[in-house]
Protein backbone atom coordinates (compact mmCIF):
# COMPACT_ATOMS: atom_id res chain seq x y z
CA UNK A 1 0.00 0.00 0.00
CA UNK A 2 1.27 3.47 -0.82
CA UNK A 3 2.46 5.58 2.14
CA UNK A 4 -0.21 8.21 1.43
CA UNK A 5 -2.91 5.56 1.86
CA UNK A 6 -1.27 4.36 5.06
CA UNK A 7 -1.64 7.90 6.36
CA UNK A 8 -5.31 7.97 5.38
CA UNK A 9 -5.94 4.90 7.51
CA UNK A 10 -5.47 7.11 10.60
CA UNK A 11 -8.84 8.72 9.84
CA UNK A 12 -11.98 6.79 10.75
CA UNK A 13 -14.51 9.38 9.63
CA UNK A 14 -14.78 10.27 5.96
CA UNK A 15 -17.32 11.74 3.60
CA UNK A 16 -18.56 9.42 0.88
CA UNK A 17 -20.03 10.78 -2.34
CA UNK A 18 -22.19 8.37 -4.28
CA UNK A 19 -24.41 8.77 -7.33
CA UNK A 20 -28.10 8.49 -6.53
CA UNK A 21 -29.46 5.31 -8.04
CA UNK A 22 -32.72 6.89 -9.21
CA UNK A 23 -31.89 10.59 -9.48
CA UNK A 24 -28.34 10.44 -10.77
CA UNK A 25 -27.51 13.27 -8.37
CA UNK A 26 -24.42 13.29 -6.19
CA UNK A 27 -25.12 12.28 -2.59
CA UNK A 28 -22.58 12.99 0.13
CA UNK A 29 -22.69 11.54 3.63
CA UNK A 30 -20.38 11.33 6.59
CA UNK A 31 -19.52 7.73 7.37
CA UNK A 32 -16.89 5.60 9.06
CA UNK A 33 -14.38 3.41 7.32
CA UNK A 34 -11.87 0.97 8.65
CA UNK A 35 -8.67 -0.60 7.46
CA UNK A 36 -8.76 -4.33 8.04
CA UNK A 37 -5.99 -6.55 6.71
CA UNK A 38 -4.86 -3.79 4.36
CA UNK A 39 -8.35 -3.22 2.93
CA UNK A 40 -10.41 -0.07 3.37
CA UNK A 41 -13.90 -1.19 4.38
CA UNK A 42 -17.15 0.76 4.76
CA UNK A 43 -19.87 -1.08 6.64
CA UNK A 44 -22.75 -0.58 9.02
CA UNK A 45 -25.40 -2.38 10.98
CA UNK A 46 -28.03 -4.52 9.27
CA UNK A 47 -30.78 -2.71 7.41
CA UNK A 48 -31.41 -0.72 4.28
CA UNK A 49 -28.93 2.08 3.60
CA UNK A 50 -29.26 4.54 0.72
CA UNK A 51 -25.50 4.79 0.31
CA UNK A 52 -25.29 1.02 -0.15
CA UNK A 53 -28.15 0.89 -2.65
CA UNK A 54 -26.45 3.72 -4.55
CA UNK A 55 -23.09 1.96 -4.79
CA UNK A 56 -24.70 -1.29 -5.84
CA UNK A 57 -26.19 0.62 -8.77
CA UNK A 58 -23.02 2.61 -9.48
CA UNK A 59 -19.78 1.64 -7.73
CA UNK A 60 -17.94 4.87 -8.66
CA UNK A 61 -17.52 7.02 -5.53
CA UNK A 62 -15.42 9.83 -4.16
CA UNK A 63 -13.79 9.48 -0.75
CA UNK A 64 -13.26 12.80 1.01
CA UNK A 65 -10.59 12.48 3.68
CA UNK A 66 -7.84 14.70 5.06
CA UNK A 67 -8.72 17.53 2.68
CA UNK A 68 -8.50 15.24 -0.35
CA UNK A 69 -11.16 14.08 -2.79
CA UNK A 70 -10.10 10.65 -3.99
CA UNK A 71 -11.94 8.88 -6.80
CA UNK A 72 -12.52 5.25 -6.00
CA UNK A 73 -14.54 2.21 -6.89
CA UNK A 74 -16.25 0.04 -4.31
CA UNK A 75 -17.24 -3.55 -4.46
CA UNK A 76 -19.59 -5.41 -2.16
CA UNK A 77 -17.91 -7.77 0.28
CA UNK A 78 -19.93 -10.97 0.18
CA UNK A 79 -17.42 -13.57 1.37
CA UNK A 80 -18.63 -14.68 4.84
CA UNK A 81 -15.06 -15.28 6.03
CA UNK A 82 -13.96 -11.76 5.14
CA UNK A 83 -17.13 -10.31 6.65
CA UNK A 84 -16.51 -12.24 9.88
CA UNK A 85 -12.92 -11.00 9.97
CA UNK A 86 -14.11 -7.40 9.60
CA UNK A 87 -16.63 -7.65 12.43
CA UNK A 88 -14.20 -9.39 14.79
CA UNK A 89 -11.33 -6.97 14.11
CA UNK A 90 -10.40 -4.86 17.18
CA UNK A 91 -11.35 -1.63 15.36
CA UNK A 92 -14.84 -2.84 14.44
CA UNK A 93 -15.87 -5.46 17.00
CA UNK A 94 -17.97 -2.84 18.84
CA UNK A 95 -20.57 -3.43 16.12
CA UNK A 96 -21.50 -6.58 18.05
CA UNK A 97 -23.05 -4.31 20.68
CA UNK A 98 -25.48 -3.14 17.97
CA UNK A 99 -26.47 -6.50 16.46
CA UNK A 100 -25.56 -10.15 16.78
CA UNK A 101 -22.40 -11.27 15.03
CA UNK A 102 -24.45 -13.69 12.92
CA UNK A 103 -26.75 -10.89 11.73
CA UNK A 104 -23.83 -8.56 11.06
CA UNK A 105 -22.03 -11.14 8.94
CA UNK A 106 -25.19 -12.21 7.10
CA UNK A 107 -26.91 -8.90 6.37
CA UNK A 108 -24.83 -5.77 7.01
CA UNK A 109 -23.98 -3.52 4.08
CA UNK A 110 -20.27 -3.80 3.41
CA UNK A 111 -17.99 -2.61 0.62
CA UNK A 112 -14.28 -2.54 -0.03
CA UNK A 113 -12.84 0.72 -1.34
CA UNK A 114 -10.34 0.54 -4.18
CA UNK A 115 -8.70 3.78 -5.17
CA UNK A 116 -8.55 4.66 -8.84
CA UNK A 117 -5.13 5.35 -10.34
Amino acid sequence: MEPALDELARFTTIDLTTIGRTTGLLRRIEIWWFRVDGRFIITGTPGFRDWYANVLANPAVVIHVDGRALPATVRPVRDPGVRLRVFTHPDTNWYTTQASLDDLVATSPMVEVRFDD
